[in-house]
């Protein structure tokens, strides 16, 4: 994925202009990862604040939205183009102040633009 998708939704992601995905599931490959907690934008950097519940110990990740496979505003879920593990192992995302943070948000959409291409299922 080039770099500069890694911060802009899919074209085919499905979601709607002006849509709030607040409280949306978030299902990765392999299984749920957590709930939308935000949305933001900084710097043109779009990306979702994930809050894990238990899975992470409690804790909150960040993920572009280039990684959004899918919308589905009818079940409220948000699909990733990604594994369970690779979210996890991303920069930790600790306070909101990160989310203004260009350096960290560069970290973070470098360790996303690294990962290996997935396929993207047939529908």
């Amino acid at each position: 994925m080039p770099m500069e998708n890694i911060w802009s939704y899919a074209a085919d992601s499905g979601l709607a202009a002006g849509a709030d995905l607040t409280g949306c599931t978030v299902v990765a490959d392999d299984g749920t990862i957590g709930q939308v907690d935000r949305q933001a934008e900084h710097f043109g950097m779009r990306h979702l604040v994930v809050d894990t519940g238990v899975w992470v110990f409690g804790r909150s990740v960040l993920v572009p939205v280039g990684l959004v496979r899918g919308v589905d505003a009818e079940a409220r879920t948000v699909t990733l183009n990604c594994t369970r593990a690779q979210v996890k192992a991303a920069p930790r995302f600790r306070t909101d102040s990160e989310t203004m943070d260009r350096d960290y948000l560069a970290s973070v959409g470098d360790y996303y633009h690294r990962l290996p291409p997935r396929e993207r299922p047939a529908t």
